[in-house]
């Protein structure tokens, strides 16, 4: 199938997107176009305008500033996963964009398009959900600034109008030596994450947690925290009986189930996945 009719634009600067969202209405943005396009071609999207952003450079970087990884929203998955920034900063990320569709996928696909598609099988959210990463958005009316927490609203669905854009993403990474994991279960390579867990963990000088966060991706219709699992890990030994204890927490959540997997296997999963990616988190801790 081919799209519906619609105008086109290219706008060269954030303030001329800005200009276009506050005077077009029923408008799309087109970043990288992986989940955009499709949705067009099938015309489960009609909009009247499509914005191509890909001509603003502004919108393009990755930079470190004081402990925090700043990453322009139209900024590829490809240069992400080549960075020696991201790979030095937030190894977790490089981590997750192995597993990001194929290269193909990453050579187009953006960071910030993946956060407002907010697919919540997605790996991307997830990690931007480890970190609370914060996400600057520019409107009409200005910018504004949100953490990660404050970002999916519903299944799909981020906070964010349709007259504003998404301009860059803050992750605020960890300093101290740590260790993390992604450990995810999907049908094959490259395909959406039916559970994936995050994992980063900090060590003290007696082997204790001193510090821990997990997200899933795929258990739920939003990635999500597990604070509480968090909290309960620290000042614990750690072992395998912390880590089975915590995978039982886990097993808990209330998961989605959708056409293809039941509620009770993504809970298995959960705990199957925490298990493990606590495991692979502490060896690296005590490696760093």
């Amino acid at each position: 199938m081919k799209p519906a009719p619609y105008k086109y634009h290219d706008p060269e600067t954030v303030d001329d997107l800005v200009g276009l969202l506050g005077d077009l209405e029923d408008a799309k943005i087109l970043a990288g176009g992986q989940s955009l396009m499709p949705m067009l071609n099938m015309r489960f999207l009609l909009p009247e305008h499509l914005i191509d952003i890909n001509k603003i450079a502004e919108l393009r970087f990755t930079n470190n500033d004081n402990g925090t990884l700043h990453i322009g929203a139209m900024t590829r998955q490809r240069d992400l996963l080549s960075s020696e920034e991201v790979r030095q900063h937030c190894p977790i990320m490089s981590e997750a964009l192995r597993l990001v569709g194929h290269f193909q996928t990453r050579n187009r696909g953006t960071m910030g398009g993946s956060l407002c598609h907010l697919d919540p099988a997605a790996e991307l959210p997830a990690i931007a959900c480890l970190y609370n990463a914060s996400l600057n958005i520019k409107g009409p009316d200005g910018e504004r600034r949100i953490g990660f927490a404050e970002w999916p609203l519903a299944y799909m669905m981020p906070n964010i109008a349709p007259e504003e854009v998404l301009t860059s993403i803050e992750i605020p990474y960890w300093r101290e030596p740590h260790g993390y994991a992604l450990v995810e279960f999907a049908r094959r390579h490259g395909d959406f994450a039916i559970v994936a867990v995050a994992c980063l963990l900090a060590l003290d000088g007696s082997g204790l947690i001193a510090k821990a966060a997990l997200s899933l991706a795929g258990a739920t219709k939003t990635p999500i925290r597990l604070s509480d699992v968090e909290k309960a890990l620290i000042g614990e030994k750690a072992d395998n009986a912390a880590f089975s204890a915590a995978a039982a927490s886990a097993r808990k959540l209330d998961t989605m189930s959708d056409a293809y997997y039941p509620a009770a296997y993504r809970q298995r999963l959960v705990g199957v996945l925490v298990e493990r990616a606590l495991a692979q988190a502490a060896e690296r801790a005590r490696g760093a």
